[in-house]
């Protein structure tokens, strides 16, 4: 995909843009104009910032529903992604929680975003949401060539976060990576137990060993911990530590969104 080597070329930073609970979820009090807005004035943030991508997600929509999503939410994200796409030249991503792949999908071609981040594309997974028995892959990209969305990438997560893994216990990072590449996706994403939880470099280096797509660190990233990451990835999702006291439901920080860019340009200056 020409986006995402795009995005590798230059090791890309990606900011998380937490949507506002959508109409119909529990903690929905606001119209969706207003998440709508809060979303543009991030997404002009971020990109004035320096970042390279934006990826909008309905984070607040907790708690989530397994698997699919009315036709509320897609609707919902997809008015964002349109708003954010007006704002800003970025290239945008779409996720839609939890594990509603098709539905970001939908989204994605509907808005002109450029990827998807995608839970469960291989193997089946225990989530805090309830099982995701089936692999996404097959069914999702039958659907992408259904709807002429051949352009929009997939960026899938491997063993993904909010889960546990004992059914694949006997199935190394590095081989459900492997799994991932096999099936197709165009990046892998690596990502701590949770949100906000640390990326192990053990974890990346493992990943990055195994396979010759795009890595991705997904979960975790600080200002301190982004040198020792920088060597093993090709792109960096950050969403907890730009928010006020690192708080993934808090609202952006432009002081902490500085502190991080200010390292990596100093890491791109020195030639990583």
């Amino acid at each position: 995909m020409a986006l995402v080597e795009q995005l590798t070329r230059r090791k890309a930073v990606i900011g998380m843009i937490h949507v506002g609970a959508l109409p119909g979820t529990p903690r929905n009090r606001a119209p969706l104009d207003a998440s709508v807005a809060q979303s543009v004035a991030e997404a002009g943030l971020y990109t004035n910032a320096g970042l390279d991508g934006l990826l909008i997600e309905n984070m607040h929509d907790v708690p989530y529903l397994c698997g699919q999503v009315g036709p509320e939410i897609v609707a919902g994200m997809t008015a964002v992604g349109l708003a954010v796409r007006r704002e800003s030249p970025l290239p945008l991503g779409v996720q839609i929680l939890a594990a509603a792949n098709r539905e970001a999908l939908a989204a994605a071609q509907a808005c002109g975003a450029a990827f998807v981040r995608v839970e469960n594309f291989a193997y089946a997974h225990v989530a805090d949401e309830g099982l995701m028995p089936t692999a996404e892959a097959g069914p999702l990209l039958r659907y992408r060539r259904q709807i002429g969305a051949e352009s929009v990438a997939i960026l899938a997560d491997v063993k993904k976060k909010h889960s546990s893994h004992a059914i694949t216990a006997d199935v190394s990072l590095a081989r459900a990576a492997q799994t991932i590449a096999f099936f197709d996706a165009d990046g892998i994403v690596v990502t701590g137990a949770a949100t906000g939880a640390p990326t192990a470099v053990e974890d990346l280096v493992a990943v990055r060993s195994a396979v010759n797509l795009p890595v991705c660190v997904g979960s975790g990233l600080t200002p301190d911990n982004l040198a020792a990451l920088w060597p093993h990835a090709d792109i960096f999702i950050v969403g907890s530590f730009f928010k006020v006291d690192g708080r993934w439901s808090n609202a952006v920080d432009p002081g902490r969104v500085g502190t991080f860019m200010e390292v990596v340009r100093r890491l791109r200056a020195a030639g990583g």
